[in-house]
This record gives structure tokens, sequence and C-alpha cells, in this order.
């Protein structure tokens, strides 16, 4: 009796790209690509156990290429410079196309204090990380699909913060201001990029996670995270790898006409 071959994702023989793909969601979006047979190009800015980290992943799944490269996704020059450098390092002798394929633009960075409060310099530390790196990265990557003539998908990790104002208790905001218009920006940049660059065969969608367990989360207060939590139909914050699931989905083949779309996984958080 043969073996069921029902719905299944592979992406062997291809790289994707993962910034940020040391730690958090970063961390099991990396995990659950080489777990479905992905080489993995991971970038990280400055963390000090990143190397270690993703050496980590890669005992776990030896049979796979995982390596990280250290890069700040706000400059353009030493982004185009690493693109190209995983685009060399994960090449197939055999074959004449580029060996990446995706692209999850995951790097994403906050700073929580009152509006009156927020300076230039705030702006641009959100900013140029969570809209312009994003952009970055993306224009370095698709550039390399469009010189090859290649399809290619990129998922960016936008937040539900694009579409609402996170409370901390009742009738009290998060106040994170720039953290999430940023990310309404970039739910944005999302849907331009996906209707500039869909007649080269490439895709680009957005994937909003909700309320996530991650070290960032574990920092906040206790009791907005339970007052958080209870607010949710489901009534939990998520586990980082209840993320990866529509990511890989879009990253497939499954997904080749699915793009300009943002996928909200969010434990409930805007049916209200």
């Amino acid at each position: 009796m043969s073996a069921p071959s029902g719905f299944s994702i592979n992406f062997s023989g291809q790289c994707i790209i993962v910034t940020g793909g040391n730690r958090g969601i970063g961390y099991a979006f990396t995990r659950a690509l080489a777990a479905s047979g992905a080489n993995v190009a991971v970038i990280y800015r400055n963390h000090p156990t990143a190397l270690k980290d993703v050496g980590e992943v890669s005992k776990e799944f030896p049979g796979v290429k995982i390596k990280a490269y250290q890069c700040d996704v706000s400059d353009t020059e030493v982004v185009t410079r690493v693109v190209n450098q995983i685009n060399e390092d994960f090449a197939i002798p055999e074959k004449k196309t580029t060996p990446i394929t995706g692209l999850i633009a995951n790097a994403g960075v906050s700073v929580v204090k009152p509006a009156l409060e927020l300076t230039h310099e705030d702006f641009k530390k959100i900013y140029d990380v969570n809209v312009f790196g994003v952009f970055n990265i993306a224009r370095a990557v698709a550039k390399l699909w469009q010189d090859n003539k290649t399809k290619g998908s990129i998922v960016i990790n936008s937040s539900m913060s694009s579409q609402i104002i996170n409370k901390a208790k009742d009738a009290s905001p998060l106040t994170q201001v720039f953290y999430n218009s940023s990310k309404a920006a970039v739910s944005n940049l999302t849907k331009g990029l996906a209707a500039e660059w869909a007649k080269d065969g490439i895709r680009v969608n957005a994937l909003s996670p909700g309320y996530v367990k991650t070290a960032q989360t574990a920092g906040m207060d206790k009791g907005m995270r339970d007052y958080q939590a209870g607010q949710l139909p489901l009534g939990r914050f998520a586990e980082p790898d209840e993320m990866t699931g529509q990511a890989l989905l879009l990253l497939s083949d499954h997904a080749s006409y699915m793009t300009g779309g943002e996928y909200f996984i969010d434990g409930g958080q805007l049916i209200y």
C-alpha cells in the first residue's frame, strides 16, 4: 500500500533568507524552514548569541545548510553585499539560477514611551528597521530575482498592531505610536511591492502576529500580559511556532495565487 501523498511543503534544495532569524518568532521561522528541508540564511544585527543559536538549529537539522550573516538591514550597501554573498554561498553548481527562492523579512524593534516624550532618534530607530530595513532587504532580493528572471516569494512580518492601538489595561493604550504606525506602513508597503513586482512572478504578502510569547513580551509587566491575554477569544499568548504555518504556506507553491494579502494570526483579537 502506497504512502499517502496529500498536502505537504518541501523546500529541499531551496535557500530562504530570514532576517532576525536568530530570536523569537524569527527563530521559530528558521527551525520550521529547516524542518521542511530548506537551506536557511539567517541575517542578524548584533545579538551576542546569534551564532550559537543558529548553530543549535544546524545541529538539530544536519541535513540542511544554515548560515548566519551579520547585517544592519537599514544599510543599503551592506544589505546588497550580504544578499549577493548568500547567493554565492548557497549556489548549487549544476543550477545556473539563484538558489534563493524566498525571504521572510522579520526584523523589528519598538520603543515604548508616551507620545510627548518620543524623539526623532526614536523615530529613526523604529522606522529604519521596521520600514526601511524591510524595504531594503525585499528590494535587494527582488532585484536578484529580476536579474536572474526567476520567481520568488516574500513574507513580511507585520503585526496586528498595523490595525489597532494595543491596550495595556482598560481604556489605557500601550504607548508605542511609532511602532504601531510603522507596522501600518509596512502592511501597506506589502501591497505596493506586490503590485509592482507581480509581473515578475514575485509574490509579496504580510504575516501579522498577535501577542506571542517571546523574550521581549516576557519582559512586560505580568499584569499587562494577563490583561491582554484575557481580551483574546483564545485567551492566551501564542507560542512562536504557531506563527510558522502561514509563513511556510505563503513561501510555497501552494500559495501561487496569493499576493498583496495580510494574514492575521492573532488569537481572534480583531474579531472585536
